[in-house]
């Protein structure tokens, strides 16, 4: 790629970058904080493709002086090896500049909330989403983000009917968001007798946190009811009415949380993951290619829709997406999900490369 389209376009992000420092140190924006935060975000999202550009120029500057330098015939071959290193790394570096090319999505550096339930395959279905459950929390927390309970609906065998969650660190959607989509399992259930290998399946959504900047939820829109918690078995976790279902009205969309003990809390977290799933709506709605791809993610659970499969008689996760099989099955259970997602990111850049002719 020619360097001065590289230049062109990296000063552009350099002075956008520049501009968001100095609105961010302005007294009434500091002071406004959902500005202040929007603006902290978006400076951040730029600064490694500055700091990319920066690096590239300095390298570039030192490759200029060592090619003065040839021209010294007392420093021609030091020169001359310097350069064979140097030349090679600003190649790699162009490649890395290549990168940020690529339109990003607004939503990567944000925190996401994530929701798993049960599709095909009754019990074992539900204990399927259990241990998906708990794969993501085991990735939160190797990556260091704060798991947040916000519903979580047992089951009498220790599956689940529904696991909503927030996974609260800087980044999380850039890397789950390959997530979304139908899993299956392919293992012989703890209930079944006669040795049968079954397969079931499980749905994950995973939606970019949304702000409240972003998401205004008129009063006369939702109706709120409260209810008692409640657990194994239709077991009371307490006895006062604490559970909150909030019904947005001009949509149909429902939240249910009863993981906190105060109903304000619960409501409180009721009223993010359905902005979140409200700011996930509005976006599909202005973004068709979103929700086109979105629908292609999710699914509805049937066995065929599967974007990964996991076999315990191999020991073997199959990503269907890239074709990628790994044979670690335990491991990826417990969190190791890196190289599906690294691959599945390094994919997507790739195809991306190609739309657009880079």
């Amino acid at each position: 790629m020619d360097d001065s389209l590289l230049k062109n376009h990296f000063e552009q992000v350099a002075a956008r970058y520049e501009e968001l420092r100095v609105t961010a140190e302005q007294p009434e924006v500091i002071l406004d904080v959902p500005r202040y935060r929007h603006t902290l975000r978006e400076q951040a999202r730029l600064e490694p493709a500055v700091k990319a550009w920066e690096r590239f120029q300095a390298l570039s500057r030192h490759i200029a002086e060592a090619e003065e330098l040839r021209e010294d015939p007392e420093l021609r071959e030091e020169a001359a090896e310097e350069l064979k290193e140097l030349y090679p790394r600003r190649d790699a570096l162009r490649e890395e500049l290549r990168l940020f090319l690529i339109p990003q999505d607004e939503n990567d550096d944000r925190s996401v909330i994530l929701e798993i339930r049960p599709g095909a395959g009754g019990e074992e279905a539900a204990l399927f989403a259990g241990l998906l459950m708990r794969m993501y929390t085991r990735y939160a927390e190797r990556h260091g983000y704060k798991v947040e309970p916000i519903n979580v609906v047992d089951t009498e065998l220790g599956g689940v009917k529904e696991a909503v969650f927030l996974l609260n660190g800087a980044g999380a959607f850039a890397r789950l968001k390959y997530e979304s989509g139908v899993h299956r399992i392919q293992r012989v259930p703890v209930t079944e007798t006669a040795g049968r290998i079954h397969t079931s399946t499980a749905t994950v959504a995973v939606l970019p946190e949304a702000e409240d900047v972003e998401v205004n939820i008129a009063d006369g829109d939702i109706r709120i009811d409260t209810y008692r918690a409640s657990g194994h078995g239709g077991q009371y976790i307490n006895r006062t009415d604490s559970a909150v279902r909030i019904t947005h009205l001009p949509t149909g969309l429902v939240v249910t949380c009863q993981d906190e003990k105060s109903q304000l809390k619960n409501k409180e977290k009721a009223m993010k993951v359905l902005k979140s799933r409200l700011y996930d709506l509005y976006r599909a709605e202005k973004d068709q290619t979103y929700a086109a791809n979105r629908k292609a993610q999710v699914g509805t659970g049937e066995r065929n829709e599967r974007i990964r499969t996991y076999n315990f008689h191999e020991s073997r996760v199959t990503d269907h997406r890239i074709g990628l099989t790994l044979y670690k099955l335990n491991a990826v259970l417990d969190g190791d999900l890196d190289e599906f997602i690294d691959a599945l990111t390094a994919d997507e850049q790739r195809r991306k490369l190609e739309e657009l002719n880079l």
